[in-house]
């Protein structure tokens, strides 16, 4: 590899990094303590010759009505950080999925307390098999669901009847 090359190699490396931390700035408009990347929807960042970034964002589901929000946000945080020659692009297979969401993420919800959403089911089957939803906040499972959404479509609403407190549960999706 010559020494242009890899020097190349060294500033592209260091632009996706420094997109990836910018893009961990950007919070999620209706979970603000989530940023898009504990969210699991930015899928790749990628450096392209003469500086364009391609940034490749998943909707965590379609019409939701975030997704252009979100999109401003991600253009507004690298136009500012100095990388205006950025290209987004909507992946939309695979579809997003909530098991994206980072543990780091994970833990954010429950210390806000939003219960974080239960693991992948091998089958449709399973989904009718709900294990309790834990209260975010006391941890006991004797919770039941209130209705099947909460303050927005992705969560539903649940009641703690251990330490009566309501919480938002983010839907298995």
């Amino acid at each position: 590899m010559s020494v242009a090359a890899s020097e190349l190699e060294s500033t592209a490396a260091g632009l996706q990094a420094a997109v990836w931390a910018l893009l961990a700035t950007v919070k999620d408009p209706e979970i603000p303590i989530l940023s898009i990347v504990d969210l699991g929807i930015v899928r790749y960042v990628r450096a392209a010759p003469g500086g364009a970034v391609h940034v490749g964002l998943t909707p965590t589901y379609s019409g939701c009505p975030a997704t252009d929000i979100i999109r401003r946000a991600v253009e507004k945080t690298l136009a500012c950080s100095g990388i205006s020659a950025a290209r987004l692009e909507t992946v939309l297979a695979p579809p997003w999925t909530s098991d994206w969401i980072t543990p780091a993420g994970r833990l954010k919800l429950q210390a806000y307390g939003i219960a974080p959403p239960a693991t992948a089911v091998a089958t449709p089957k399973q989904l009718f098999r709900v294990a309790p939803i834990a209260c975010p906040r006391c941890a006991s499972s004797k919770t039941r669901r209130v209705s099947e959404f909460g303050s927005t479509p992705c969560k539903a609403h649940y009641l703690c009847t251990a330490c009566l407190e309501p919480f938002d549960y983010f839907k298995c999706i």
